[in-house]
């Protein structure tokens, strides 16, 4: 790995109002290295990339690129200086072609010739193993390809530092794999790259060096041999942390009465969305989950419960009495809560106050004709921001502005204060960071604990055991098994989602 340093960040310090998001960090960026940028939701990791790239002025501090100070205007000038990122979000456009997206904005002829605008990009794709045609519509392929082609652009454009912004939260295995394996020819080419990541083991397979950053501080930068995992944790958090045994023992609650009556019942339950009737319970104080691979019907099966899906066939009972749950409000109504899989979509409303977002489910419940009060509202929220530690500058900021974990936690919140006695989470933990997960998972062990009812859904299966006394396994929309006891563990789960019907 070369020694010479391609970026310096020193003492950069970025505020807004009631917040210090950065405060004098330091980063550096050395040629041919992959770097990984850690820390929690509201660590200052986004911050500093949108400071680098001229998204926000610094309000502090110094950038130099290869030893020359620089200022960083605007995005624009971050990329004419060789500053390039890919977001997790893809910003191309899918209705042009590979090529357009690749030299969209950089022709300066008005009459382009796109014979030849093709064959250098067939030729760029080639030498970076990308496998797709230049003349292929980019709305056409797969997100990990849409990735590798922002990525193509970015080195056609002789980036010198390449930003990965959570690029693969949203790719399978193989499509890690590929990307990684693009990483590591342009690290051989002597580019730069900042990984950001909340997937520890990627940050282990593929990063030379780690900078750590927590609450807007610089904790420090390892060399990655030099840095085992549970050290890289205890850094983020702030604290020796040891907290996964103390969650597996939690898990193990004596209080569920499993042979009384379902807190839920579902009796050949079927949905419009292609899962197969199934039977389902769960009792007072048990976490139990649903699992298997992405599309197995899992999420669907919480959602058909919840009634945010469409029920075309089976019973339910609620506390033994029967009940036909059509829309979420008659699920709300009988206690039921529901934290949506993708948060985004179905979960915040992004011009909403961290406030309104809290209160919004129990409004729902009430009646907006009747409105909760100020001095209600500000109580119930400053309750709950103190209860789930979340991050926000004032009960007034927009949602959309909080980090991804902060959000996430709202929307516990809302549903908490909902008082349900059985609570849905589908995926609470994607995209965190790993301190906000444990708190999480404790918190779940928490409200079970005091009598909740708590269906579990992650697709990381470790995550699962640890949080789960009873795992409902499925695979093709149809449940094929259901694991207890000594069977919670990796093999089982992964042999019963593999190919058998072990129940």
């Amino acid at each position: 790995m070369a020694n010479s340093a391609i970026l310096e960040m020193r003492g950069i310090c970025k505020f807004f109002p009631g917040v210090r998001a950065l405060e004098n960090v330091d980063f550096t960026l050395r040629e041919g290295e992959i770097h990984a940028l850690m820390g929690e939701n509201g660590a200052g990791k986004s911050t500093l990339i949108k400071v680098l790239t001229g998204v926000y002025p610094k309000d502090g501090g110094a950038v130099s690129l290869a030893g020359e100070p620089v200022h960083i205007k605007s995005p624009q000038d971050a990329q004419n200086k060789g500053i390039a990122t890919v977001y997790q979000e893809i910003t191309l456009c899918p209705n042009l072609t590979v090529a357009e997206n690749m030299y969209i904005g950089r022709t300066k002829s008005p009459f382009t010739n796109w014979s030849k605008i093709n064959r250098q990009a067939d030729q760029l794709l080639d030498e970076l193993c990308i496998p797709v045609s230049a003349t292929e519509q980019l709305g056409n392929c797969s997100i990990a390809i849409q990735q590798m082609v922002a990525i193509a652009r970015a080195v056609d454009m002789d980036c010198k530092v390449l930003i990965l912004d959570e690029p693969t939260s949203s790719l399978d295995e193989q499509e890690v794999q590929r990307l990684f394996g693009l990483m590591r020819d342009l690290k051989a080419k002597g580019v730069g790259i900042i990984f950001v990541t909340h997937f520890l083991e990627q940050v282990y397979e593929v990063c030379d060096r780690i900078t750590v950053l927590r609450d807007g501080k610089l904790v420090g930068e390892y060399i990655i041999e030099d840095l085992p995992r549970v050290q890289l944790v205890s850094k983020m958090l702030g604290k020796d942390f040891d907290d996964m045994a103390e969650i597996k023992s939690g898990s193990e609650s004596e209080n569920i009465d499993l042979n009384g009556t379902p807190v839920y019942q579902a009796i050949n339950l079927t949905g419009t969305t292609g899962i197969k009737p199934f039977d389902f319970e769960i009792h007072k104080g048990e976490v139990n989950g649903f699992t298997g691979l992405l599309g197995s019907g899992r999420s669907e099966s919480v959602r058909a419960i919840f009634g945010a899906d469409r029920v075309v066939g089976g019973k339910v009972k609620v506390n033994g009495r029967e009940v036909r749950i059509r829309k979420p409000l008659d699920a709300m109504k009988n206690g039921i809560s529901y934290l949506p899989e993708d948060r985004k979509l179905d979960g915040i409303v992004g011009d909403l106050s961290v406030r309104d977002n809290i209160i919004l489910a129990l409004q729902v419940m009430k009646g907006f004709f009747k409105p909760f009060s100020r001095a209600q509202a500000e109580a119930f929220a400053d309750e709950y921001i103190k209860l789930l530690n979340i991050k926000t500058a004032s009960q007034d900021t927009p949602i959309k502005s909080l980090s991804g974990g902060n959000q996430q936690k709202v929307i516990l919140a809302r549903w908490l204060l909902a008082n349900p006695q059985y609570l849905i989470l589908d995926e609470p933990t994607r995209g965190i960071d790993v301190g906000t997960k444990v708190e999480i998972q404790k918190l779940v062990l928490k409200l079970a604990a005091e009598g909740k009812s708590v269906t579990f859904i992650s697709s990381e299966i470790d995550e699962m055991v640890r949080t789960c006394s009873r795992l409902v396994v499925m695979r093709d929309g149809k449940v094929v098994g259901e694991l207890t006891g000594d069977e919670l563990n990796q093999n089982t789960i992964m042999a019963t989602i593999a190919g058998g019907e072990s129940k």
